[in-house]
């Protein structure tokens, strides 16, 4: 089972870079960040001639977050994190996917830090610490998959010493991924390659791409009921490299269920 995440940055502007991807690389399941679309306004109709469905939660110009099964309908589970009752941004969204539940995450970027937008990042952190509890709790084979808007140790970026006052970098939002971590996920980017220099982010500016100085901010985390299945993990960075891209490239995974 080949399961991706992919920050499109604009799921309207980036529909034909989006549709090539699925074509080429046929992910069973893809969760994408970042649909910057009100809920009306989602491609359905070019989604499933791609051969997939899909749930998705929208939002007019920001934030939105959707998933895609090929072959089959996303069996929703939930949308938003509980503990704030009045947070109406799109972020957040489960499914069950042929008996894998798939958890899409869009985490705050909380820039600029400190300020009222850090705040909310770390509150909303929290809250995903505490449903990352309630799955492992349910023993139920997980991933969480999504655009973090966290690099978790130095070899997440490119230039660390430039980033220490960056919400993304900051100590608070590091501690938070790895208190996350500590109650049993797997990164399984990091674990299938430990010691390697992998970006899934290139900025716009300053030609960023073409000198790999790049972010690892989206990830996948397995719980411990799948950890075991894993057997391989990459980003598609030459996605990033055509003409009119998100500033993310797909990440992925592929799990071996045929035992399990």
């Amino acid at each position: 089972m080949r399961i991706a995440t992919f920050n499109v940055n604009g799921i309207t502007s980036r529909l034909p870079a989006l549709l090539r991807w699925l074509e080429e690389t046929r992910p069973d399941v893809a969760c994408l960040q970042e649909l910057k679309a009100p809920q009306d306004k989602f491609p359905e109709a070019a989604i499933n001639a791609a051969g997939y469905e899909a749930i998705w939660h929208g939002q007019k110009s920001w934030n939105g977050v959707a998933i895609l099964a090929r072959g089959s309908k996303p069996q929703e589970v939930g949308r938003g994190l509980a503990g704030d009752a009045e947070d109406e941004q799109s972020r957040y969204l489960e499914a069950a996917v042929d008996g894998v539940l798939v958890a899409c995450l869009y985490l705050p970027n909380g820039n600029p830090a400190p300020g009222p937008k850090f705040d909310y990042k770390l509150q909303w952190f929290e809250r995903l610490i505490a449903r990352g509890a309630e799955l492992l709790d349910s023993g139920a084979p997980v991933v969480l998959a999504g655009d973090f808007n966290v690099m978790p140790t130095e070899l997440d970026v490119y230039k660390p010493e430039r980033w220490t006052s960056d919400a993304l970098f900051r100590p608070e939002t590091r501690d938070a991924f790895h208190r996350l971590l500590a109650q049993g996920w797997c990164d399984a980017l990091r674990t299938m390659h430990p010691g390697e220099k992998i970006y899934t982010f290139w900025d716009y500016f300053r030609n960023a791409y073409q000198r790999d100085a790049g972010l690892r901010i989206d990830h996948l985390l397995l719980s411990p009921a799948l950890a075991g299945s894993l057997r391989a993990a990459g980003v598609d960075r030459d996605v990033r490299g055509r003409d009119k891209p998100s500033d993310h490239a797909p990440t992925w995974i592929e799990l071996d269920l045929k035992n399990f």
